[in-house]
């Protein structure tokens, strides 16, 4: 790559949502995280380096601001995932189903705004190692909590610490709800269908803005806008005691607001309000054992580590900080204090939300763990220290908030690390790029998506050095969403000719048409015509275009496919996403297409789901073709055919693997056999998610793929063997100088056959590129090769893209200024 030249282009915009509330799945290998704009996102939690996955997105509605999120424990073995509940301002409760990617009311409004909901806590729970997941789904590997350093994460930990719930027979959860009425409401949360109402507790003066349930599921706590917590009694229903918060911290009566609660095992009762306070109570008597008030702002969130020693609070001010549990001697008797230990303030904005995870699937599971730490073992970690402290087993912090960033802190070495940067480029928007130039050949079409409006733009050919002359995108029309909806995927047309989107209603077609002046169809009047689609087509996961530009490809919310021809506006064939008798699992049902890649030659469609099955389709012979079940329990990131052989299917995964499929064989390609489990640790340490692929127009370098993520790139040639690291060659030329130089010939036979053991060519030189890579500076959106053989890359710098969040609600001095 030091030889190609690279256009760059910033002149995009770019503005993520916020997050608003962030939960755990049942056994915390999962994380939910609902943005304002009203996007759900589920991301894998991973237990190293490489692995941290959005897994799927579920556009909910966009109008009903969530307050909260809770996902329940499944109540059976048979079901893969709990439900997942949100509440809204509006007094409405929504599911979001994961299965089909859809959202549905099961609560309307009945207790005007609901400010926050509370799971009861598990009572029989079992064990979490009967049941092991990876991916979301049933692991088939029976070690995958072999290696679990839970005896490393502190010494005086307890025994008796909570397992992680999988189900409890048919004992339904009840779920606690902080109305903004002044009540609390019971509800019981049946397997499917709408809750099951069970009682209110009595009304209060102001509004219940926080609640949580004591670790014995006999008591709820509420905190109000009056500045009261009230302690409530689940069996008869009555108000046991109520705490004035005010009194130790600053403030009180109507101004000061009880925004968080967290109770613990040990039968203490956390509380965070408007006034920057955290205060432990004694749960039981309701009287103050501490407070501290170290926050600038309002307490917004709080979480526990599991053992319930370790308590985290964020807030307003940016702030996370630890408190932990210490035991002091004293004459009389020993006491428990609380005490502050440490702030870390990676957010720039509110932090709305936190939540506990725990990764429980495997990181490089396939390769030999010591033999990889022998060869680096001096070495030291590639500019980031997550793979240190992130383990199986091994509990980690989540936070989010108002700058749309997700970061990962370690709760047992809170201390010691930085936390770990989750998505760097959070919503990106998605841009697709016509593969053919614009009619008068002054350059390419390239659509780009934005959360509800289509820009369409003429990349320009400019000639000059590419470091000096950065590219121009010139606006050419604009396409708003219908009724202003979140639009869910979209799609551009080969020859720039037609685009294509979808919102959560249906899909549409529009044809993009110039009217020329003066020959220059770039300086002309751009326009879109709507055209029509055939009736009774779902709402679209994902679509693409043919290479011809004559059929418009679906992927339905209803796990159909649909082929459409553009011109006759008519279906031509439809596709169900189906497996193997061998491989099917009678209680897990297809889930909807969430990525496609057709073949240039036009005979093959590849498509993916979100948990990494894929399907390939013949679309000549209009049938499905092979089904290829998960590779190595990962998702499916990127793909798309080589452009030298349209038989040839190159794939990576959340695990940063490469796979090269060869789709007519139905098999495993050669380089995947003899290679995807043994590449460079650089690139399996891979910095950021795997996000597209780039594949170079000229035949040359048909057998060649550049990889890319929003931080780094890297240049792969499946036509050459796979070498070692530069370290590890280093390695290798050192030890063979070990021979002398009155030997050379000796030297030579020597390195010769040490590098035919590491099936390295020495008459190659140009296997020492392969593997190359190029951090970016700035997150990057979208790489792709251009045809007048240079990289075009769309980056944007994230100080830009913070300065279109909101206005910072905390004002903090900056020395010297």
């Amino acid at each position: 790559m030091e030889t190609l030249q690279m256009r760059r282009c910033s002149s995009v915009e770019w503005k993520p949502s916020p997050v608003l509330a962030l939960t755990s799945s049942f056994d915390g290998s999962q994380v939910a995280a609902v943005r304002q704009d009203g996007m759900l996102e589920i991301w894998l939690v991973a237990p190293g380096s490489v692995g941290w996955h959005c897994q799927l997105t579920i556009q909910g509605d966009p109008v009903a601001r969530v307050s909260s999120v809770v996902w329940c424990r499944p109540t059976s073995e048979k079901e893969r995932f709990g439900r997942l509940l949100s509440s809204s301002l509006d007094g409405s409760v929504l599911e979001w189903n994961i299965s089909s990617l859809t959202q549905h009311k099961i609560l309307d409004c009945v207790a005007g705004s609901i400010f926050q909901m509370a799971l009861e806590p598990n009572q029989n729970s079992v064990s979490s190692n009967s049941r092991q997941f990876a991916n979301g789904h049933v692991s088939t590997q029976s070690d995958v909590h072999s290696e679990s350093e839970s005896s490393n994460i502190d010494n005086d930990d307890d025994s008796d610490d909570e397992t992680c719930s999988t189900y409890v027979g048919a004992t339904y959860q009840r779920l606690a709800m902080a109305c903004g009425d002044g009540s609390v409401r019971l509800y019981n949360v049946p397997d499917s269908d709408a809750l099951n109402y069970l009682r209110s507790f009595p009304r209060v003066s102001g509004k219940m803005l926080s609640v949580t349930w004591s670790n014995d599921a006999k008591f709820i706590f509420s905190g109000s806008s009056d500045g009261l917590i009230r302690c409530w009694d689940v069996r008869s229903f009555h108000e046991k005691y109520r705490i004035t918060a005010g009194l130790g911290g600053v403030g009180s009566g109507p101004e000061l607001c009880i925004w968080s609660l967290l109770s613990l095992r040990c039968g203490t009762l956390v509380s965070g309000d408007s006034t920057g306070s955290i205060q432990f109570w004694d749960a039981h008597h309701g009287t103050l054992v501490q407070a501290h008030r170290h926050h600038k702002g309002d307490v917004l969130a709080l979480a526990s580590d599991p053992n319930h020693k370790r308590v985290f609070s964020a807030g307003s001010d940016g702030q996370v900080i630890l408190y932990k549990l210490s035991k002091e001697d004293t004459s009389a008797e020993e006491t428990s204090k609380w005490a502050y230990v440490k702030y870390i303030r990676a957010h720039t904005h509110d932090i709305r939300a936190l939540t506990m995870a725990v990764p429980i699937c495997r990181e490089d599971a396939s390769i030999d763990e010591g033999k990889a730490a022998k060869i680096r073992k001096k070495d030291k970690p590639i500019e980031y220290s997550y793979h240190k402290w992130s383990h199986l087993g091994v509990p980690m912090l989540i936070s989010a908030g108002d700058d749309a960033k997700l970061f990962a802190y370690s709760a047992m070495e809170f201390t010691n690390f930085a936390p770990h940067d989750i998505c760097p480029a959070p919503q990106r928007p998605l841009v697709n790029l016509a593969n053919q130039s614009a009619s008068d050949g002054t350059g390419s079409i390239m659509l780009i998506e934005q959360s509800t409006r289509l820009d369409v733009k003429l990349r320009e050919i400019v000639s000059g050095h590419a470091k000096r002359t950065p590219t121009q995108l010139t606006h050419l029309v604009q396409l708003k969403s219908e009724g202003s909806r979140r639009i869910i995927c979209s799609a551009i047309s080969g020859d720039g000719t037609y685009i294509a989107y979808s919102h959560d209603l249906r899909p549409r077609l529009f044809e993009l048409r110039c009217q020329s002046k003066g020959g220059h169809n770039n300086k002309g009047m751009w326009s879109l015509k709507k055209l029509e689609l055939p009736k009774g087509l779902p709402s679209a996961c994902c679509m693409v275009f043919s290479v011809d530009s004559l059929n418009l490809i679906i992927g339905g919310r209803d796990r159909k496919i649909y082929v459409l021809d553009v011109r006759k506006s008519e279906i031509i064939g439809t596709f169900d996403l189906q497996r193997k008798a061998i491989d099917m699992d009678s209680t897990v049902s297809e889930s909807p297409a969430t990525k496609m890649f057709t073949s240039y030659d036009g005979q093959w469609l590849a498509a993916t789901n979100c948990f990494g099955d894929v399907y390939v389709f013949n679309l000549e012979t209009q049938r499905q073709h092979w089904y290829v079940h998960r590779l190595n329990e990962a998702a499916v990131t990127a793909g798309g055919f080589v452009p030298g052989n349209s038989n040839v299917l190159v794939v990576t995964t959340s695990g940063n693997e490469v796979y090269v499929l060869d789709v007519e064989a139905k098999q495993m390609g050669e380089w995947s056999r003899r290679h995807t489990h043994h590449l460079p640790r650089s690139f399996r340490e891979f910095p950021g998610e795997v996000i597209g692929l780039a594949f170079p127009p000229c035949l040359s370098y048909a057998h060649s793929v550049i990889v890319y993520s929003s931080r780094a790139m890297c240049f792969i040639d499946f036509s050459v063997p796979v070498v070692p690291d530069k370290d590890e060659i280093t390695n290798l030329e050192l030890s063979l100088d070990k021979f002398g130089t009155t030997k050379p010939g000796k030297v030579k036979l020597e390195r010769k056959r040490r590098r035919n053991n590491l099936n390295i060519d020495e008459g190659s030189r140009q296997c020492k590129k392969n593997f190359d890579f190029c951090a970016f500076e700035h997150p990057v959106l979208f790489v792709s090769h251009l045809p007048e053989g240079s990289l075009f890359i769309l980056e944007k710098r994230w100080m830009d893209v913070v300065k279109t969040c909101e206005a910072l609600p905390v004002d903090r001095h900056v020395y010297g200024t």
